[in-house]
């Protein structure tokens, strides 16, 4: 049996298959659908400091190969989180990444300060496609924001810390140079792109807040190039995403360079999608006489 277990920072995975945040739910919406313990690891729907309603509905639409979601990070804030929603993590017994976000740099790191000393928690993902302090960009479309708000989440949590980006940049290496020189564990890629769709018979957006997140098989190969330009760019283990829909797809990210691979849109159209892509990668091993997964990771011949 090939070894398939993977290391984030401190964070041991049996294997590098986990779900994205906002694609999972609080996880008890799957429970009775597949063996939850089977994942590597489970990010949960981004969390802030207090309570956000979201955005007003439409806020999710289909399109020709994906979707668009304008959610608006609707949660109900980081202490009812804890409460509530952390103890049915607790109960499956795999790593438990919180994805969190804020509108100031202070807010993340209160949120940090919390979830460090909180128990259940493995690490800790930082959303950083939000409002950079008033300003339209998000943190992460900025190096100068991305090395402030990392470094300043690194000095208060000894938790493994993870960095996802946005893919809404021109040079995904500055972006991912800054995270790296901020002294964060891990980097997560690629977030969703800002796309919109218009109904030609109201003349409308399809969504009530007219832009929204694409995602899906549409993005797979722009978020492979990503991923392989932040693997030639850092030394540090890369969490793969975007479109992935199949064992092929998470392989093709594995060689590309991520360490491991998460699952985000492909929840909605199979629920069993992360277990079955588990199965492929073992028989893919096996048929390949590759013993461990670290010897695929990166293996790409160009």
């Amino acid at each position: 049996m090939a070894n398939l277990s993977v290391k984030i920072g401190k964070l041991k995975l049996k294997n590098p298959v986990m779900v994205a945040s906002g694609t999972f739910g609080y996880a008890e919406e799957f429970a009775s659908l597949m063996d939850l313990r089977r994942l590597g690891a489970i990010v949960t729907k981004t969390i802030t400091l207090k309570p956000k309603i979201g955005n007003p509905p439409p806020r999710t639409v289909e399109t020709a190969a994906g979707m668009l979601n304008a959610i608006g990070l609707e949660n109900p804030g980081v202490k009812v989180f804890i409460k509530e929603k952390l103890p049915i993590f607790k109960k499956i017994g795999i790593p438990i990444i919180v994805s969190i976000s804020a509108d100031s740099d202070q807010e993340f790191v209160e949120l940090a300060k919390i979830l460090n000393k909180t128990a259940g928690v493995s690490a800790i993902e930082l959303n950083l496609s939000c409002p950079n302090l008033g300003s339209e960009r998000m943190v992460a479309q900025s190096d100068r924001a991305t090395y402030r708000v990392v470094k300043a989440v690194r000095k208060v949590t000894s938790l493994s810390l993870i960095t996802k980006l946005t893919p809404n940049v021109t040079d995904i290496g500055l972006i991912v140079r800054a995270a790296v020189a901020a002294d964060t564990d891990a980097i997560s890629l690629i977030n969703t792109f800002l796309a919109m769709v218009v109904d030609a018979d109201t003349q409308k957006p399809k969504l009530a807040n007219i832009t929204g997140g694409l995602s899906g098989p549409a993005i797979k190969p722009i978020a492979l190039r990503m991923v392989w330009q932040a693997a030639q760019t850092a030394e540090i283990p890369i969490i793969g995403m975007g479109g992935i829909m199949n064992t092929k797809d998470a392989l093709e990210f594995i060689i590309a360079g991520a360490t491991a691979v998460s699952v985000g849109t492909g929840n909605f159209i199979n629920p069993k999608l992360t277990i079955e892509i588990i199965e492929g990668i073992k028989k893919y091993l096996k048929q390949n006489k590759i013993k461990d997964i670290k010897n695929l990771i990166g293996s790409i011949k160009c």
